[in-house]
């Protein structure tokens, strides 16, 4: 794993334990999915992609393979995103998303779009979340494009 991707690896697992508890609970969630969109907008899958890609921001990539070759440094930790778009819905996607300790108290997926339930948040991130509710469905629109593994 790159120098790059190791310290940004880090930076994902510290904003996990900030945030990892067990019991969550995200409002409008139904069974193991969030069927409502977070906005009015449709997700862009471009933009969802490049979310997925970025160094700068938390990269699932860290964490996940995708099918992308042309990112040869990918993570083993999660499961491989192949696949996923025809695996999961979008509301079951955007759920995993928003706080996928929800689905699994025990995950190690850090919380992208929730704010409940955080501990020990460095100042300069309270109150932030990772994604804001537009990203989240615009990479829940770039995963569901990946149908086959």
């Amino acid at each position: 794993m790159g120098a790059a991707r190791h310290g940004l690896s880090v930076a994902v697992t510290a904003l996990w334990f900030a945030g990892h508890a067990f019991g969550q609970t995200v409002p409008n969630a139904v069974g193991d999915g969030l069927p409502l969109p977070l906005t009015a907008i449709a997700g862009d899958a471009v933009h969802g992609e490049a979310l997925v890609r970025s160094m700068a921001r938390a990269s699932c990539l860290i964490c996940h393979q995708a099918p992308i070759p042309d990112e040869p440094d990918q993570g083993n930790i999660g499961p491989d995103l192949a696949g996923v778009g025809g695996r999961l819905t979008a509301a079951e996607l955007r759920l995993r998303l928003v706080d996928a300790r929800v689905v699994n108290p025990a995950t190690v997926m850090p919380p992208y779009h929730a704010l409940t339930d955080l501990t020990r948040v460095r100042a300069d991130y309270a109150g932030k979340t990772i994604y804001s509710a537009q990203e989240v469905e615009d990479v829940v629109a770039w995963l569901l494009t990946l149908k086959t593994p």
